[in-house]
């Protein structure tokens, strides 16, 4: 049987393509494990990426994405180098920068999970925090960012009470429990309004057991007192309006808790 020229040909040219598929990638550059720049290399490239570049003189440009390329191939290559765990951070911190806060908060809690002991989780817990700060709605809507914001700032003041990021959260953690403690206050407030009595009861109280201290004691004080007058629980409510008068005795909700002690008479 003779061969046919043709189905040599096609038989040679596959032979052919392994070699020819080695000089393309050869001739095209194509990165392969060896062309890896060093853990160094890499991570000084990321510093540089994250300065960005200046737009006509008025602004700093930052593409975020560049940003986190050589941080990436530091921890898929060198997963046991020194700067493995600071380009974790890297990758969050560029994340967080341009607003992407569930991608942020992803990187930061994996941080604390995987190194549990490392200096730095204290700065990890204090961003996973403002992720959600970051997130907070205005004070008449749902509150659910200000909680998870808190119970991180909680977390850090209590591990990490002497550490630097604690000192930075102690004061964002003031704020949040006001906000809760002014959101609370309105909840009750709108109740009061249509007359709910209890339900706004339930909300001043929890101002007083949650937020003492923070500024709403003698209004929360006398506004509770309100309801319970109007739910004819008179002797509890001059409790309470003597507590403000006597606790509270400069305050606009002393005189009106005066002047519902004196209507009582």
């Amino acid at each position: 049987m003779v061969k046919s020229p043709l189905r040599r040909t096609a038989r040679a040219g596959l032979r052919l393509l392994p070699a020819l598929a080695l000089m393309a990638n050869c001739s095209t550059g194509s990165p392969g494990f060896e062309d890896v720049a060093p853990a160094d290399e890499l991570y000084a490239q990321g510093l540089k990426r994250i300065e960005g570049r200046r737009i006509l003189g008025l602004y700093t440009w930052v593409n975020y994405n560049r940003v986190r390329e050589p941080f990436q191939a530091i921890i898929d290559n060198y997963p046991y180098s020194e700067y493995e765990t600071e380009a974790q951070i890297k990758i969050a911190d560029a994340y967080f920068a341009e607003g992407n806060y569930e991608e942020a908060l992803s990187y930061y809690r994996g941080f604390g999970d995987l190194h549990p002991q490392h200096p730095k989780v204290p700065y990890a817990v204090l961003h996973s925090a403002l992720c959600y700060y970051n997130q907070i709605k205005s004070i008449d809507r749902d509150q659910t960012a200000t909680r998870e914001a808190l119970r991180y700032l909680e977390l850090l003041s209590t591990r990490y009470p002497y550490d630097p990021a604690t000192q930075e959260g102690e004061v964002i953690l003031h704020q949040l429990r006001t906000r809760l403690a002014d959101n609370m206050m309105e909840i009750g407030d709108f109740y009061l309004e249509r007359t709910q009595y209890q339900s706004a009861a339930t909300r001043y109280r929890r101002v007083l057991d949650n937020y003492p201290g923070l500024g709403h004691d003698a209004e929360a004080l006398y506004k509770l007192g309100l309801c319970y007058e109007k739910m004819k629980r008179s002797d509890e409510a001059l409790r309470l309006y003597h507590v403000v008068l006597e606790n509270f005795s400069s305050s606009r909700d002393a005189e009106r808790a005066a002047e519902r002690i004196a209507g009582a008479e």
